[in-house]
């Protein structure tokens, strides 16, 4: 699917890519964050990889890890911006 109108992106105020979101089974944000600690770089062998350590958790317990870290990567270009 792609997010052709951007409403997708702006309604839960994506303002990076990639912005991951992670939501439990009744549909609340759980986990908005950074995919690993990898920059341009591939991250190093046994780093926290942040994304799926937090939908670990969600599914476990359907709560996200209290520390969540911000993505960082190239800001999003809105249409008609």
């Amino acid at each position: 699917m792609i997010d052709e109108s951007q409403a997708v992106a702006k309604a839960y105020g994506a303002v990076c890519t990639p912005d991951f979101f992670g939501f439990n089974r009744d549909f609340e944000l759980q986990y908005r964050g950074r995919f690993d600690e990898s920059r341009k770089e591939t991250a190093p062998e046994g780093v926290r990889r942040d994304l799926f350590e937090a939908m670990k958790d969600i599914a476990a317990t359907q709560r996200g890890p209290a520390e969540q870290i911000p993505s960082m990567g190239c800001s999003i270009k809105w249409k008609g911006e």
